[in-house]
């Protein structure tokens, strides 16, 4: 069971939703199951694919930092890991433009990339942090999971926390 997923473009984004679609309800399949993540049957996900500048200016509003990332996540509620949560799940918003600098930069399928974006603002979502190297730890280690249930290989094998 996965949310009823609300995908929105912004910033002239041009995708072939369909493809995207098909493809995001696999990786929240995965993710759900394999994090154990529970919610209403009812509960709905908004999805935002933009550019830099809406990202910029969400990253600015909301955690003042004046410049684009690669997602943010807004959860519907508070939740704390483990909890169910509600109806509206929240949102994520990813930046296409960041996504695919990324990708070539770290020498990754811009698909791989924007698959482990969606797992991890969903992750978010649920309350699952990495401020502290022991949220990393375990955020990361699910990521991972999922990713490789995916196919998708892992992101974090050249970093060290």
């Amino acid at each position: 069971m996965i949310p009823k997923i609300d995908l929105t473009l912004e910033d002239d984004v041009s995708i072939d939703e369909t493809v995207f679609l098909a493809r995001v309800i696999n990786i929240l399949t995965e993710t759900v199951e394999l994090a154990h993540l529970k919610f209403p049957k009812e509960a709905e996900l908004s999805l935002v694919l933009a550019g830099d500048k809406t990202l910029q200016t969400l990253n600015q509003q909301w955690r003042e930092k004046d410049k684009p990332t690669n997602v943010l996540s807004f959860p519907g509620e508070d939740i704390a890991v483990g909890e169910e949560a509600g109806m509206m799940l929240g949102d994520i918003v990813v930046s296409l433009e960041t996504t695919k600098r990324e990708a070539a930069l770290e020498n990754k399928t811009f698909e791989d990339h924007l698959s482990h974006l969606v797992i991890h603002g969903f992750l978010h979502l649920f309350g699952y942090d990495h401020e502290t190297d022991e949220e990393a730890i375990q955020m990361e280690g699910l990521e991972t999971k999922i990713l490789n249930e995916l196919g998708i290989a892992n992101p974090y094998e050249d970093e060290q926390i």
